[in-house]
């Protein structure tokens, strides 16, 4: 894919050229011009002039050629939803729905049930049934819909489904005897129903349990012939219903490091800082999503970034950097060593990569779209090292559930890093509901918010010297709980820009704040840059005005935007 760039005088705002938005994924034969977009500044003593950087992507039929690409492989950018691969085989929806909500449907006739969808629904009902409080199990009227259909049910559900709905025959009564003394071929499948007994019952497993389980039946489609005819209803029930039971540290511990090994030991780069953003791999549906942007302005300054993910991922399927980086011309599929070079390049100092880790293959991507709900591999992939540092390293994750900063505190020191962030990225309330991942908002706080941590609630931890995390003791480490409120640095309150799934609107917004546009998007980015160099304990950045004004300097003086084409371009010399 070939990137332009044509500086010329300006005075109109930035704009935003692509396709017909009719979702057709079939480029013009002749050219597509994806992306064009203006207002760079430069200064000149008292007197700001303007001048215009146009950057034209320009995707023709010479270029899919000498490139490679299947035109089936064109995504449309006005949508992140194209990202889904159309080799997942979709999941009915009502019964979707009612997994999201526990409750009955009608279904259509025409529409087939995965054993996925079938093994996470029957796993929620299950538990809810063995282990929930009083007031959260069967409604009356699903007791009476169980009751009547369950004689039905039992002859036409597999013997794997009805273990699950049932396994130890307390809850249907004497019409199940399958569940108790259910068995399977394979000992990675006994494995897996050994464990889901005790989840199913609403117990907790041991870290070596959990990690055997998952070592045995994942990573699918691999060369590991155990886990050959793993089913999927087994461990769609596995995954949902340890999310159920709410995991236990230990739990979480062993999702987060099972894979680590998998690919070897991670490379080293040669850089004094390091941040790991761990962002939500389903990516943003609604709102602009600024961290891409934000790792271009720290990298200027020397606090190396590095992005980790997956192009598209359920249950969102929305806007993540890997679709922004493939729409704005970027290699997206590097491996950990060109990531380390990319994080070492003086002119670039961030990087992007697809997590290579078993757990985001696309087998599993596939069935975690018919799970609905988030597993645990959700909260645990955002805090991987895929490249480490020679100098200090820091993990910054977002979170939404409350209870689960801790967890994932807790995850982040036993990674080692020196310091580690949580930003509490959404609420409830729909009057209050932020969708930003793990950025800080500057808008204000609702009114009508009176209980629960607020959006822009951020805990962490940092050491005050150079060892690892778990070399530190509690007087080296130094933890803190911040409400950030942007007013009080000087940020004018705005709601976050809505982007609505549309790839190329997010990219229009980031790229205008880089050019220097002032708004909100550019508000966004630098309170981030700013504030996260602040809480993690960066060097220059003990000051927070002098933090922000040091990611203003970097956007202003269009170094940001520099590092972010020099990424586009550098990242195909591998």
């Amino acid at each position: 894919m070939k990137v332009l760039l044509n500086p010329e005088t300006v005075t109109s705002p930035i704009s935003l050229i692509a396709g017909q938005g009719n979702g057709i994924h079939k480029p013009n034969p002749v050219q597509i011009s994806l992306l064009q977009f203006r207002n760079v500044r430069a200064r000149n003593s008292s007197v700001e002039r303007r001048r215009k950087l146009s950057v034209k992507s320009v995707l023709d039929s010479e270029t899919i050629d000498q490139i490679g690409i299947p035109e089936s492989d064109i995504r449309n950018p006005s949508m992140s939803s194209s990202y889904r691969n159309p080799n997942f085989p979709k999941p009915n929806q009502t019964v979707l729905d009612a997994q999201a909500r526990v409750s009955r449907g009608e279904l259509n006739d025409e529409e087939q049930v995965s054993k996925a969808q079938l093994g996470a629904f029957f796993a929620g009902m299950t538990i809810r049934a063995n282990a929930f409080p009083e007031e959260t199990q069967w409604s009356e009227g699903e007791r009476r819909a169980m009751s009547t259909f369950w004689p039905l049910l039992v002859r036409i559900l597999p013997p794997d489904v009805i273990f699950i709905a049932d396994p130890e025959g307390s809850i249907m009564g004497a019409a199940n005897s399958i569940g108790p003394h259910f068995v399977d071929k394979g000992s990675a499948s006994m494995r897996l129903i050994g464990a889901l007994r005790e989840v199913l019952a609403g117990a907790h497993l041991g870290y070596e349990e959990v990690q055997g389980v998952l070592k045995e039946v994942l990573p699918l489609n691999s060369e590991n012939k155990q886990s050959e005819g793993i089913s999927d209803s087994l461990l769609s029930a596995f995954l949902i219903g340890q999310r159920m039971n709410r995991e236990t540290d230990r739990e979480l511990k062993a999702y987060c490091l099972a894979f680590d090994d998998e690919l070897g030991p991670p490379p080293v780069a040669d850089v004094r800082s390091l941040t790991h953003y761990g962002e939500p791999y389903d990516g943003n549906t609604r709102y602009f999503r600024s961290t891409l942007f934000v790792a271009a302005v720290r990298s200027c300054y020397g606090e190396s970034c590095l992005l980790h993910g997956v192009e598209w991922m359920p249950p969102k399927g929305g806007i993540t950097e890997g679709q922004m980086l493939k729409f704005m011309g970027a290699n997206t599929q590097l491996i950990p060593s060109q990531a380390k070079k990319l994080l070492e390049d003086g002119e670039v100092g961030f990087a992007y990569l697809v997590s290579p880790n078993g757990f985001c293959r696309y087998s599993l991507i596939g069935l975690r779209e018919h799970i609905k709900k988030r597993p645990p591999l959700a909260t645990t992939e955002k805090v991987q090292q895929l490249v480490r540092a020679r100098g200090k390293e820091a993990i910054v994750a977002g979170f939404y559930h409350e209870g689960y900063e801790e967890p994932l505190l807790m995850l982040m020191k036993r990674r080692g890093v020196h310091s580690g962030l949580v930003v509490k990225v959404e609420t409830h309330l729909a009057t209050d509901g932020e969708e930003g991942a793990l950025s800080m908002t500057t808008r204000l706080r609702s009114a009508q918010t009176t209980k629960g941590l607020p959006v822009n609630y951020c805990s962490g931890f940092r050491s005050k010297s150079l060892m690892s995390a778990i070399e530190a003791d509690g007087v080296s480490r130094e933890s803190f709980s911040i409400e950030v409120n942007a007013k009080e640095y000087g940020f004018e309150p705005t709601d976050t820009p809505r982007t609505d799934r549309s790839v190329s609107r997010n990219i229009e917004l980031g790229l205008a704040a880089l050019g220097g546009e002032k708004g909100p998007a550019y508000d966004r980015i630098v309170l981030n840059a700013g504030m996260i160099d602040h809480l993690l304990g960066c060097d220059e950045a003990e000051n927070i005005s002098s933090a922000l004004d040091r990611a203003r300097e970097a956007i202003d003086s269009g170094e940001a935007l520099k590092r972010l084409l020099n990424y586009i371009k550098t990242s195909h010399k591998f």
